[in-house]
């Protein structure tokens, strides 16, 4: 027979491997279905593993552009750049009304093992001075873009720019 102090330490402890293994499971559960956000810098400099989504954030280059149909389903290519470096995009489906050269755009999707980013879904941006926060933070980091001089530029003029001094 248990004594009474037995019982109760036994009872403690199971009920602290259950809460240990729902605490993990949970979090596991959680972490599978984040989506970080990169920029192409971030993802030349630290590739990711190709089975987790990201949401790959930056300004669509001007000329980069290419449609196609495969079948009835048309195809879009283009470039994304932050400034500082520019990953190949593909995407099967129609892109947004607002997608166009020299805007901000979010893909979410996988890179690939021979550089190019395969994307699932295409976000363009809401009207000419809306700017994703995750696309605006990018370019303050690269040195690309200085709220206080104005907004943010065009993308044709990024390889002409220095960053402002101090």
């Amino acid at each position: 027979m248990m004594k009474r102090k037995t019982k109760r330490l036994w009872i403690i402890v199971a009920c602290m491997i259950g809460l240990g293994l729902a605490l993990t499971l949970i979090l596991s559960a959680f972490s599978s279905n984040l989506v970080y956000f990169k920029a192409p810098s971030q993802i030349i400099n630290h590739p990711t593993d190709q089975n987790h989504i990201i949401r790959l954030g930056g300004m669509v280059i001007n000329g980069s552009v290419r449609h196609s149909h495969q079948g009835q389903t048309p195809m879009i290519q283009f470039q994304v750049t932050d400034g500082q470096a520019a990953v190949e995009v593909h995407f099967t489906g129609v892109v947004p009304d607002l997608f166009r050269e020299g805007q901000s755009v979010i893909a979410i999707g996988r890179m690939k093992s021979d550089n190019v980013f395969i994307a699932n879904e295409i976000l363009a941006k809401h009207d000419e001075t809306y700017m994703p926060k995750d696309v605006a933070d990018a370019l303050k980091r690269s040195g690309k873009w200085d709220p206080r001089y104005g907004p943010p530029p065009d993308s044709a003029r990024w390889n002409h720019m220095t960053k402002p001094e101090k």
